[in-house]
């Protein structure tokens, strides 16, 4: 029956994670939109790759863009050799899989299988991913012994000089990797695989499955769009801070779109006035906004910030995951109403965040309320640039005192129908100023754009052609961000 369906590990994961994921993959892979590949996550994945092979420098990496039957082939050779591989390849009853690093034994026959991910801790589904891997590997005749999981050390300073691991004069350890022997929990799992291929198996065979509840758990199903084309225009997801739980209340009573929700229902007094407004099929803005906004002195300065984060440190200094900001844009409003721009833009590829504060702390002078959108991130990158540039700690830190967020006196004041019980700037920004849609951006959207686009720029292999396209378009992104706010506190201020 399901024979003629050949699985890997990434199609029994998303097969845990929900089958009709796995079937849509395999008979609707055009389902899918051509850029909801996250190109930035694989580089990730590579990066962390890349280092970790480096504790075994004697290892032989298998190619895994050659042919299959190749692969296959030279870790049958390797596995005989008894060398540490990288991508070892083996398949088993039609089931592929690749294991990210396997490590003979010093002893015996056995191997200790390393999986390498980039999260900062262990994760329920990456043992299932182990699980997956040991077991085939066991079927095709390959021994192990163990099963680790070498995952991101998010207290790691990364000392430079591609320097990964060291022993510090105090005899404590600084390692990017952290490791764990998982495998008194994943053995439980790998008597379930069996089951898993079997059933995969037979969803492949059978018609489209029922959608699950699992379209964000443990990561984005990229099939959400087709599953959920026929919801509602207003689904009940709308109603901001509502669980699954009075989800399930309010579609059991019959209600599946937030116009179809009586009065009297929703307690919640946000979620109430969601109602109301969509109902109603126009914006609500409240007056109490007014007030605050022309209680601010001027100059106005309009902030954002834009950050980088590597899984991999590049620079001295600097720790996993550590947001590091490289570009910030800034509209200065006058009391006549003049309003000009500064920004701030390091694509050196060098540590940018010195010049950085250098720059902001010169372009918002030394008084003025600084509005930004989301004040917690703003905050944290201000305290955090005051920490590792103590000399600047003073004009930095002064800086806080001056923060004006305009994100609370939004959620407080305005609502839109179309904002469907999102507050972002780039849901609240087409409902108050259409000509501002970030959808009109060619290159970088949003900020996970901006990272991919920072790597690209900085990566030495860019060409400059491409390097000044990058540019302009970073910077016609950040640019957005703060006329945005211009155009918000403007809308607000005269409601």
């Amino acid at each position: 029956m399901g024979q003629r369906f050949g699985l890997s590990k990434s199609k029994l994961m998303a097969f845990w994670q929900c089958p009709r994921r796995l079937w849509l993959s395999v008979h609707r892979p055009d389902c899918v939109p051509a850029d909801e590949t996250n190109d930035a996550v694989l580089a990730i994945g590579t990066d962390v790759g890349v280092v970790a092979r480096l504790g075994w420098p004697e290892g032989i990496l298998i190619a895994p863009d050659g042919p299959l039957e190749a692969a296959l082939s030279q870790t049958r050779a390797a596995l005989a050799a008894r060398r540490p591989l990288f991508e070892a390849t083996v398949q088993q009853d039609g089931v592929l899989v690749r294991a990210d690093i396997l490590v003979p034994r010093p002893r015996g026959k056995a191997f200790d299988l390393v999986e390498v991910k980039s999260s900062t801790s262990v994760k329920d589904y990456q043992l299932a991913d182990i699980a997956i891997q040991a077991q085939v590997f066991a079927g095709a005749g390959v021994s192990v012994k163990r099963r680790v999981l070498h995952y991101i050390n998010s207290a790691f300073i990364y000392p430079g000089d591609q320097c990964y691991r060291e022993i510090r004069p105090d005899g404590t350890e600084n390692s990017l990797f952290a490791a764990e022997d998982v495998t008194a929990v994943v053995q439980p799992l790998e008597a379930e695989v069996p089951g898993w291929i079997v059933e995969a198996r037979r969803t492949l065979a059978g018609a489209m499955p029922e959608m699950t509840d699992s379209c964000d758990d443990p990561y984005p199903c990229p099939y959400q769009a087709f599953c959920h084309a026929d919801a509602p225009e207003y689904p009940l997801s709308c109603l901001p801070r509502i669980g699954a739980g009075a989800i399930e209340v309010l579609s059991g009573a019959g209600y599946t779109d937030v116009r179809d929700i009586p009065e009297g229902v929703l307690s919640n007094p946000t979620q109430e006035w969601v109602r109301q407004v969509t109902r109603a099929g126009r914006f609500d803005r409240r007056p109490g906004a007014r007030a605050a906004l022309r209680a601010l002195d001027y100059p106005r300065y309009y902030l954002d910030f834009e950050t980088i984060q590597f899984a991999v440190p590049i620079w001295r200094g600097t720790r996993p995951y550590e947001q590091l900001p490289f570009q910030w844009s800034c509209h200065r409003e006058e009391r006549s109403g003049t309003v000009s721009h500064t920004e701030f833009l390091d694509l050196s590829g060098a540590d940018p965040t010195r010049p950085f504060a250098l720059a902001l702390i010169e372009a918002l002078g030394a008084k003025g309320p600084i509005c930004v959108y989301n004040q917690g991130f703003e905050g944290r990158v201000i305290r955090e640039l005051a920490t590792r540039h103590a000399d600047l700690a003073a004009p930095l830190t002064a800086l806080l005192a001056r923060l004006v967020d305009l994100l609370p006196l939004t959620r407080a004041h305005y609502y839109h129908p179309a904002m469907k019980g999102s507050w972002s700037i780039k849901a609240v920004l087409p409902t108050i100023a259409p000509d501002l849609d970030y959808a009109g951006l060619a290159e970088v959207q949003d900020g996970g754009g901006a990272q991919e686009a920072y790597r690209e720029a900085i990566d030495p292999a860019t060409a400059p052609e491409r390097k000044k396209v990058l540019d302009e378009a970073l910077r016609r992104y950040c640019g957005r961000d703060t006329q945005a706010l211009v155009r918000l506190a403007s809308f607000l201020g005269g409601g």
